[in-house]
């Protein structure tokens, strides 16, 4: 092809410029464009993406609706303390074959730190490519039934040991679980496996290479130096250097009990995938993706030459966050991505679809620009820094097409109209919370005006349940955590106004009872209102089901308030485990209403 670029001499030597046609009809997936010439060869990336994703063929043309839980806050009473993959099993299980539910939308299981304090937030982790061993449940291990008795009761003896010491504690403890977790766990690896499994585990590692060794490595050196690596040795601040090396062949078993931990967690999710599957769910589990990660973490470790140093990530104030929010997360480089043929984005999306029938990608608009706010600036001081999203969006809907899974995008805040409207054109799900949805002129919008092609719900996880919204609960927090920028009672008029021109709206649709109603038929009313949308999604929060109050977190705090440490309780406030769900009379009227049963009367019960 012509290119109308002369040649041109750059330090001495003759550059030229030529154009290439690219043939028509590759397949979908990952190519090399080589170029030879007389004296050189230079090779280029080409990705070939599917135009539009849209829905897996499983679901076909009909609508479905799932529970979205946060797994850490709801374990079972055989657990430890902290939710897990057994229980994330379990809760799929008993959500397809009672309820009819199509999907389970679960935070983020990303890798956390090995070491204690472990980050409480599964939106902050090590590493987004690698699972949270803490939700690994040591006694569907199979090595652990052929442990020897002494063993096996010094496992037994450390889960009651922590259950003894969790008695009434009013809190999600990550640190004490994963403390007694662990030592069940170092029992299990030390009893070695049989030979196929042994074959199965070699066979990981080799899978998954250098990122897994790199990980584990990581895991192990943080052992020793702590969990900032950047207060590491200089020498071992990076993998590749000869100490590192010398570090992992010194420490192997210790490296290789965190490479199994990973096989473990692979293994158990795949389970509870399989598990959903087998029950009747079309879509299954749906993993969520974080849209950061910890700027002392594993991947930074890894990979810091393609995260921008100086600068963290965050949102713009708006509305519901006045003074902005600042996440902690260093920014991927867009060049560096680029430079890369986006291989750090890709492994990461492939690795979360491998066991999930679809993922959540959380502030979606990520992929589009992000929030650089410069070290020692507050958020208001941020600008946005702009990321080739035809590439990126384009990976994500190669991955799920290979995948057969189902792409939500979270596009709530801060989001220009164009955005949602590409997504839309790439069969790329939006996001629609209820209370959020408003038309041109400032009113509710309509159940028939919304997005057809969206998760709908009432609540998020960034909110309260709808029991603490409805009595202003969130509102109140911010003031006592001086978060507002208005007078407590003007915000809470505020709010008041926005919640009555909804269930207004409710109840002249005859979505709710004018008179003699309680905070539990109006949840239930809010719920109906999402049926008679056309949206193709709708997604009902398990609080709601339980009919907890407590927000699981507060945007803008860390520690002043519990965020990402709540178990899931009841209306009474008192702790609930997952078989206490089981025969929930709440939780069936919930999914009734989900399911267009027409469900008794609350007295005739």
């Amino acid at each position: 092809m012509e290119n109308p670029n002369p040649d041109r001499e750059v330090d001495g030597e003759w550059i030229g410029e030529a154009g290439f046609a690219v043939p028509e009809g590759l397949p979908l997936g990952y190519h090399r464009i080589v170029l030879r010439s007389e004296d050189r060869e230079v090779e280029s990336s080409l990705i070939v993406t599917p135009p539009w994703l849209g829905f897996p063929r499983q679901t076909g043309d009909k609508r479905i609706w799932g529970f979205a839980t946060q797994l850490y806050s709801v374990c079972s009473r055989d657990s430890w303390g902290v939710g897990d993959l057994t229980d994330l099993s379990d809760m799929a299980v008993w959500s397809a074959t009672k309820h009819f539910a199509s999907y389970v939308l679960i935070n983020p299981l990303h890798a956390a730190q090995p070491v204690a304090p472990m980050e409480p937030s599964p939106y902050l982790p090590s590493s987004r490519r690698y699972v949270n061993p803490m939700y690994i449940r040591p006694e569907a291990i199979p090595e652990y039934a052929s442990l020897s008795a002494s063993d096996r009761e010094a496992v037994d003896e450390t889960r009651r040991e922590l259950a003894e010491e969790l008695a009434g504690s009013v809190r999600v403890e990550r640190d004490a679980s994963w403390d007694a977790k662990r030592e069940a766990l170092e029992l299990v690896f030390r009893a070695g496996r049989k030979a196929a499994r042994q074959m199965a585990f070699e066979d990981f590692q080799r899978r998954e290479g250098r990122q897994l060794r790199d990980f584990a490595t990581w895991c192990a050196l943080s052992e020793k130096y702590g969990r900032a690596w950047r207060d590491w040795p200089e020498a071992l601040r990076r993998p590749s250097s000869p100490e590192v090396a010398e570090f992992a062949a010194a420490d192997a078993d210790l490296v290789t009990f965190y490479m199994w931990l990973q096989w473990i967690a692979d293994t158990q999710l795949s389970s509870a995938q399989q598990a959903a599957k087998d029950s009747g769910m079309p879509i299954g589990i749906v993993s969520d993706l974080a849209v950061g990660v910890n700027g002392d973490g594993a991947e930074t470790w890894a990979l810091h030459s393609v995260f921008a140093n100086g600068v963290t990530v965050g949102a713009p104030p708006d509305p519901y966050n006045q003074s902005g929010q600042n996440w902690g997360q260093p920014p991927w480089r867009p060049d560096r991505l680029a430079d890369l043929a986006y291989a750090p984005f890709r492994s990461m999306v492939a690795g979360i679809l491998r066991h999930s029938g679809g993922v959540r990608v959380d502030h979606i608009i990520g992929l589009f620009r992000l929030w650089w706010i410069p070290e020692g600036y507050g958020p208001q001081q941020g600008a946005y820094v702009r990321y080739d999203h035809d590439a990126l969006v384009g990976i994500l809907a190669l991955e799920a097409h290979r995948a057969g899974a189902l792409v939500i995008g979270e596009d709530l805040g801060t989001v220009e109209p164009w955005v949602r409207d590409y997504l839309r054109r790439r069969g790329i799900l939006g996001t629609s919370i209820l209370w959020f949805e408003y038309d041109h002129e400032g009113k509710p919008l309509a159940p028939e005006w919304w997005r057809e092609y969206c998760m709908a719900s009432v609540t998020t996880h960034d909110l309260p349940p709808t029991a603490g919204y409805l009595a202003h609960d969130h509102v109140r927090l911010r003031y006592q955590l001086g978060l507002l920028t208005e007078s407590l009672d003007s915000e809470i008029e505020a709010d008041a106004r926005e919640q009555s021109a909804v269930l207004g709206m409710l109840e002249e649709r005859g979505a709710l009872p004018h008179e003699d109603r309680d905070t539990e038929d109006i949840t239930l009313g809010l719920h109906r209102f999402l049926t008679w949308t056309p949206s193709r999604v709708l997604c009902v929060a398990l609080t709601d089901a339980a009919g907890e109050r407590r927000t699981q977190n507060q945007p803008g705090t860390i520690d002043e308030y519990p965020n990402w440490r709540v178990p899931l309780a009841g209306p009474d406030g008192k702790r609930l485990y997952l078989e206490d769900l089981y025969g929930s009379d709440r939780v069936r009227r919930l999914t009734d209403v989900m399911n267009g049963f027409q469900s008794p009367s609350r007295d005739t019960i």
